[in-house]
């Protein structure tokens, strides 16, 4: 109990304690903060990955569209309901 006692005094042992307190509780770059935004960062690495995955991927599928005048017609016909002066279109609607 004496040591105790005996450092608790210790200005040094004090002011180190203040410090790591201050630190991890109060400092705007805090403890809490820095986990939490550790976290955030994780997710959004993951989203980057999904996007930049994505962006492949329609990559591949413009390449194709644009290689393939039949496949473009087709994608213009059933996304954008485009047709020919002579057609009719009929759009059916689920529920």
């Amino acid at each position: 109990m004496q040591k105790i006692l005996k450092y608790s005094r210790n200005f040094y042992v004090l002011a180190t304690l203040f410090f790591l307190f201050w630190m991890i509780f109060i400092d705007s770059n805090n403890l809490v903060n820095q986990i939490r935004l550790s976290k955030k960062l994780w997710d959004l690495e993951d989203q980057k990955e999904f996007y930049q995955e994505r962006k492949v991927q329609i990559k591949a599928e413009r390449e194709e569209l644009m290689s393939n005048p039949e496949l473009l017609e087709k994608f213009a016909r059933e996304r954008y309901f485009m047709k020919k002066q002579t057609e009719d279109l009929y759009v059916i609607v689920e529920k």
